[in-house]
C-alpha cells in the first residue's frame, strides 16, 4: 500500500517544469553590452558638448546650431523602429559592429570638419550607428537576461544614462582646452565598442544556432480583433506615458536652472548641482527599476514611477534652494525607476517583436520627447518660465493612465494563448 507523503503527487515533476522554464541570466554580456551602451551614449553626448566650440569657430547662428542637434536626435530615434523592425525578421548579430563603424566614421569627420555640411554629414552618421546599437543592444539584453529581463535591462540602461551624464565633463575636459579637434580622442572609444561587440555578436550568433526562432503553426487561428485593438491601445498609452515622462525630465533638465537662476539668483554652476543630483538619482533608480518590477510586476513599476513623483513634483515649483535639492534627489530616483521597464514591459506586450518595440519606445517616444522640449521652449518664450515650469509639475500625474494598462498576469494569459 502506498502511504501518502502530504505532497501531491505531480509536485516535483511541476517543480522540475519550473525550475526547467526559468533560463539562466549572462552576465558577462549583461555587462559588455551595458559597456558598449555607455560608450555608444557617450559619443552622442559629445555633439552637444563640442556645439559651442563649432558655433563660436565656424560662426554658426543658433538656427543652425539647433538643426546639428536636431539632425542627431531625429536619426537616431525615427530609425530604431525601422531598424529593429529589420532585424525582428532577419536577425543579423553582426550589425552591432558594423553601426559603430558608422559611429567610428562620424567621429573621426567631426574632429575634422572643415565646415557647416561636413558636420551635419558626421552627426548623421553618428545618429546612424546609434539608431542601429540600441534596438540591436536592447535584443541582446533580453536575450542574455534569460528569466530577469527587468534587471537585464536595468543593466543595459544604466549604461547609456551613465554616458549622457558625461557631456558637461567633456566640455570642460575636453573641449574647452583642445578645442573641436579633441572629438578625435572619441575614435578610440569607438574602437573599443567594436572589439567588444565582435565578441558580444559572436555570442548572439550562437545563441541564435541554439535558439532558432519557432515557426507560426499553419493551422493557428487568427488574433481576435478584440485583442488587436487592446494591444494597439496598449502601445499608445505607453508610448504616451514616456513622452509624458521626457517631456518633465526635459523640463527639469534643461529649464529648471534657469528657473533656480531667476528664483534664487544662483550662478548656473549652483544650479547645475541640483540636475547632476537629479540624474544620478535617475541613474540609480533606472538601475533599481528592473529587478523590482520582476519582483513586484512591470505596471506596478510604471504606476509608482509617473503617479508616486507626482506630489513631490507638485511641490518643487514652491521649494525652497535646501528643499528642492531633498526633492530632485528623491523624484530622479521615482521618476526614472521605469525607464528601463517600460521597454521590458513593451516587449512582453507583443513579443517576437523585440527589436521594433524596443525601438519604439526608446527612440520614436524619446525623439517625440525631444519635440516636447523645443515646444516648453516655445512656451517659455511666450509666457513666464516659472508658470511653465508649473505646468510641467502635473505632467506625472498622466500616471494614473497607468491604470489601464493590461495587468502583468493579462500579458502572461496573452502570451500562452499565443
Amino acid at each position: 500500500m502506498n502511504v501518502s507523503t502530504g505532497a501531491p503527487a505531480g509536485s516535483s515533476a511541476s517543480q522540475q517544469t519550473v525550475k526547467s522554464d526559468a533560463k539562466p541570466t549572462v552576465f558577462r554580456i549583461l555587462l559588455a553590452i551595458s559597456l558598449v551602451h555607455l560608450f555608444n551614449d557617450t559619443i552622442q553626448s559629445i555633439i552637444p558638448a563640442i556645439l559651442p566650440i563649432l558655433k563660436d569657430t565656424m560662426k554658426l547662428n543658433y538656427a543652425q546650431s539647433g538643426i546639428i542637434v536636431f539632425t542627431l536626435n531625429m536619426t537616431a530615434s525615427v530609425m530604431q523602429p525601422l531598424v529593429g523592425m529589420y532585424s525582428d525578421r532577419k536577425p543579423r548579430p553582426y550589425m552591432l559592429p558594423i553601426g559603430m563603424c558608422f559611429t567610428f566614421v562620424g567621429v573621426l569627420g567631426l574632429a575634422l570638419a572643415p565646415n557647416y555640411w561636413f558636420v551635419l554629414l558626421s552627426v548623421l552618421l553618428v545618429g546612424i550607428g546609434s539608431a542601429i546599437f540600441h534596438p540591436e543592444g536592447s535584443r541582446v539584453a533580453y536575450m542574455a537576461g534569460g528569466s530577469r529581463r527587468g534587471l537585464a535591462q536595468s543593466i543595459f540602461q544604466v549604461g547609456g544614462n551613465s554616458g549622457q551624464s558625461l557631456a558637461s565633463v567633456m566640455t570642460a575636459l575636453v573641449f574647452a582646452p583642445l578645442g573641436q579637434l579633441g572629438a578625435i580622442w572619441f575614435t578610440a572609444v569607438a574602437a573599443i565598442a567594436i572589439a567588444v561587440q565582435l565578441f558580444i555578436s559572436r555570442w548572439y550568433s550562437g545563441y541564435m544556432a541554439a535558439n532558432p526562432p519557432t515557426p507560426r503553426k499553419s493551422g493557428t487561428r487568427a488574433i481576435d480583433p478584440n485583442r488587436k485593438r487592446q494591444l494597439r491601445f496598449a502601445v499608445y498609452l505607453l508610448i504616451f506615458l514616456v513622452f509624458a515622462r521626457s517631456w518633465y525630465h526635459a523640463g527639469i533638465t534643461i529649464y529648471f536652472p534657469f528657473e533656480l537662476m531667476e528664483k534664487f539668483g544662483m550662478t548656473l554652476e549652483h544650479a547645475q548641482v541640483y540636475i547632476f543630483l537629479f540624474a544620478a538619482a535617475g541613474a540609480v533608480g533606472t538601475f533599481m527599476g528592473g529587478p523590482l518590477s520582476d519582483r513586484f510586476g512591470r505596471r506596478n513599476i510604471i504606476f509608482f514611477s509617473m503617479l508616486g513623483s507626482a506630489p513631490l513634483a507638485m511641490v518643487l515649483p514652491y521649494a525652497n534652494e535646501a528643499w528642492s535639492y531633498v526633492i530632485l534627489l528623491i523624484n530622479g530616483f521615482i521618476i526614472l525607476s521605469s525607464f528601463s521597464v517600460t521597454v521590458v514591459y513593451a516587449q512582453e506586450l507583443i513579443p517576437g517583436k523585440i527589436g521594433t518595440v524596443s525601438g519604439l519606445i526608446t527612440g520614436l517616444a524619446f525623439g517625440l520627447g525631444a519635440l516636447g522640449a523645443v515646444a516648453l521652449g516655445s512656451l517659455a518664450d511666450t509666457f513666464h518660465l516659472q508658470t511653465v515650469m508649473g505646468w510641467v509639475s502635473f505632467l506625472p500625474l498622466i500616471g494614473l493612465l497607468t491604470f489601464f494598462l493590461p495587468s502583468d498576469r493579462t500579458l502572461k494569459e496573452w502570451s500562452q494563448e499565443g
